[in-house]
């Protein structure tokens, strides 16, 4: 038995397996997960990938593994030394040695020191559903690929839609993630803008006399210009919105932008708003945004990948005031729903908008005399066909929490990105640059020597992540002078994390920030900090 560390440091048993013959395949009844034999396999399997898992983590100082990237593929060539796709399968232990090898090289999401994405640690109740889904393998998109995820799934819609403040007339569907919900959110603007010029659907937008146009903040998430790109409205139909001190859209730049140029040879497809930007967690003042775009007859959607989880937060509810105008909306319950990827749901005011986009029929699938009957599915709702039952993980979720058990959880971590907002603001060596408006506060490292900043700032959250400290996130920030200036964010998603773990964390910045002015910028990017 090897000795490994474990959580605080105290060393624990580990058994090693001898190398030996390849362990046989499940049986013939323990083969498909579905099966009752099989659904014995998958709870004895996942057991002993979480013990394995479990050994892992505990072996670790901090989030991340301590490795460089040309580390860690040494790493995974030592331990599946014939790859991952071999003609020949080794069993249940060449799958363990997977598993171990992935645990010693994953993020873990609940170390309070992990705050550089928005990527929380899921709820165990959604992970065990998540299991489930996979076990099932059901798809919404025809009634007979799964009946109880095209109810669940209509289900959830209906709740969530309750809770932005849409009525019976609205809709939803399930996405990949927030990205795929912003360019499901406008394909529908671009038809619906486009309906009365040409069918561009058939015809497409070459030759197209108007000039699509798109508004969003200049916060706003890269996916508004890739959505653009892919629909082929072209990322130089994005017109930015300048934001105010508090990183927020202003109304009176985007109806500025609004009224200018030509009106007959310029398209409005919509306007996006942000309800929690990635960088600051701010929140286009929705209420006045959507009186802008009322008043131009353009169509509005909420970005709400990041806040929606204040639609359940009675302290924060106040922040998504408005959103119930928006024609559509993104919410991602993989960020501030504490699901485990993915959990995206793209909302619809009117359920009737996602028709001309995606209501299609096929005959093998969705045929109509199936849908008068009421064997229909979710596939005239969505961009793909087979698609995984998403929504069974999220009911689980609330069937556990409530609403009221998730928003506390946003009001743990808003309450502790005020704290580490405190923090930062009282520290001789760091200074903030943004506030706790969600979970995210942005500063930097103050160096000693001024023109240092940026490679300092960026250096040591390298520093940090390649000794497998802490998870530190990065953005550049626009100074007044118009230039960019490497910036460092936490985004604290882990509800468990304590006040004293906010200063370890800041603490552990400040040191690894030392350390880089100490070196300075005589070693190589690539190398790893001298010890």
């Amino acid at each position: 038995a090897a000795r490994v560390p474990g959580p605080s440091g105290v060393t624990a048993a580990r058994t090693v397996r001898p190398a030996g013959p390849a362990a046989p395949p499940p049986s013939a009844g323990g083969l498909l997960a579905g099966t009752p034999e099989g659904l014995a396999e998958v709870a004895r399997l996942v057991a002993e990938f979480a013990r394995e898992a479990g050994t892992g983590l505990r072996g670790r100082s901090g989030p991340a593994p301590a490795m460089s990237p040309g580390e860690l593929t040494r790493l995974l060539d030592e331990r599946l030394p014939g790859g991952v796709v071999p003609r020949a399968g080794g069993g249940q232990e060449a799958v363990l040695a997977l598993v171990r090898a992935c645990a010693e090289a994953a993020v873990d999401l609940t170390d309070p020191r992990a705050a550089a994405h928005l990527q929380p640690p899921p709820l165990s109740v959604a992970a065990a559903a998540d299991a489930l889904t996979a076990v099932l393998n059901a798809s919404p998109d025809t009634w007979d690929s799964g009946p109880y995820a095209v109810e669940i799934e209509r289900r959830v819609v209906r709740g969530l839609a309750g809770a932005v403040g849409y009525g019976p007339d609205s809709g939803g569907v399930f996405t990949s993630g927030g990205s795929a919900s912003n360019l499901h959110a406008l394909l529908v603007a671009r038809d619906a803008a486009t309906a009365k010029l040409r069918d561009v659907r058939g015809a497409g937008m070459a030759g197209l006399a108007a000039e699509p146009m798109v508004f969003c903040s200049e916060l706003a998430h890269f996916s508004v210009a890739r959505a653009c790109a892919v629909l082929g409205l072209g990322e130089d139909a994005v017109r930015t919105v300048p934001v105010d001190r508090r990183q927020r859209m202003r109304p009176d730049a985007l109806d500025a932008l609004l009224r200018g140029g030509d009106r007959d040879t310029r398209l409005p497809v919509a306007v996006v708003a942000t309800a929690g930007t990635t960088d600051y967690g701010s929140f286009d003042p929705l209420p006045e945004v959507a009186a802008v775009a009322r008043a131009h007859g353009v169509r509005l959607h909420v970005d709400a990948a990041y806040g929606c989880g204040a639609l359940f937060s009675a302290r924060l509810r106040p922040l998504l005031a408005g959103i119930e105008e928006a024609d559509t909306v993104t919410l991602d319950l993989h960020k501030t729903g504490w699901q485990p990827a993915s959990a995206s749901v793209l909302l619809a005011r009117d359920a009737a908008d996602f028709v001309p986009s995606t209501g299609l029929r096929v005959a093998y699938l969705n045929p109509d005399d199936d849908g008068e009957a009421g064997y229909d599915g979710l596939l005239g709702l969505s961009l793909q066909t087979t698609r995984r039952a998403d929504a069974l993980k999220v009911a689980a979720a609330f069937l556990a929490l409530g609403t009221d058990g998730l928003g506390a959880l946003l009001d743990a971590c808003h309450d502790l990105a005020r704290q580490a907002e405190a923090a930062v603001a009282a520290h001789p060596r760091l200074a903030l640059t943004a506030g706790a408006a969600l979970s995210t506060v942005v500063f930097r490292y103050v160096t000693r020597d001024p023109a240092a900043s940026d490679r300092v700032n960026g250096a040591l959250r390298r520093r940090l992540l390649r000794r497998g400290t802490a998870l530190v996130g990065r953005t550049t920030v626009t100074g007044e002078d118009g230039r960019g200036a490497v910036h460092l964010k936490l985004t604290l998603l882990n509800p468990r994390t304590t006040r004293a773990e906010v200063r370890g964390l800041l603490d552990a910045v400040v040191r690894a920030g030392r350390a880089e002015e100490a070196e300075g910028p005589a070693r190589a990017p690539h190398e790893a900090p001298r010890e």
